[in-house]
């Protein structure tokens, strides 16, 4: 595949994620109950709208909202653009690495786009003893877990392993 199509093509998935994280907020903010959840499976998952203001376990639970979310939204954006930059430097890397970044930066773009035109990011999936999430959410650990094979199986074709031609170019 020429690497023209390439980029497009995971430049197409980081935008659709994009679009769909979005889209099921917006459905999400437009219909879910502010309290209460919708049960789906009973006892394992529901929908449950939420406003995520602060960060994991509440870090910045003493700071004021305005200093939270615009230091979120800066640390979101930064981190997106080093996620980026990553992204560039194994420009040459496998196909699964590729998809996998194309997965980190769509579902890191949707939270930053929330945190910056909300001030807040929405979140309203929600496994039992779980806590609640988004699309989003689920593009990064998705693609993070398909980073982490890929760097796993490029690493045992680099030693002569089993998988032997893993993570080349092709």
């Amino acid at each position: 595949m020429n690497r023209s199509l390439k980029a497009a093509l995971l430049l197409g998935l980081s935008a659709s994620l994009v679009g769909c994280d979005h889209a099921t907020k917006a459905a999400a903010s437009a219909m879910l109950p502010r309290t209460g959840g919708v049960g789906v499976v009973p006892g394992v998952f529901e929908l449950r709208y939420a406003e995520n203001r602060d960060t994991a376990f509440s870090l910045l639970s003493t700071w004021s909202s305005d200093q939270k979310s615009l230091l979120l939204a800066v640390v979101a954006t930064v981190m997106f653009a080093a996620l980026a930059a990553m992204w560039w430097a194994r420009r040459r890397g496998s196909a699964a690495e590729h998809v996998g970044f194309a997965l980190m930066a769509g579902g890191a773009l949707g939270n930053v786009l929330d945190r910056w035109l909300r001030g807040f990011v929405v979140d309203f999936l929600h496994l039992t003893h779980w806590p609640i999430f988004n699309v989003a959410d689920v593009a990064l650990v998705v693609g993070a877990a398909v980073l982490a094979l890929a760097a796993s199986r490029g690493g045992a074709a680099r030693r002569g392993g089993a998988h032997e031609g893993v993570g080349q170019n092709g």
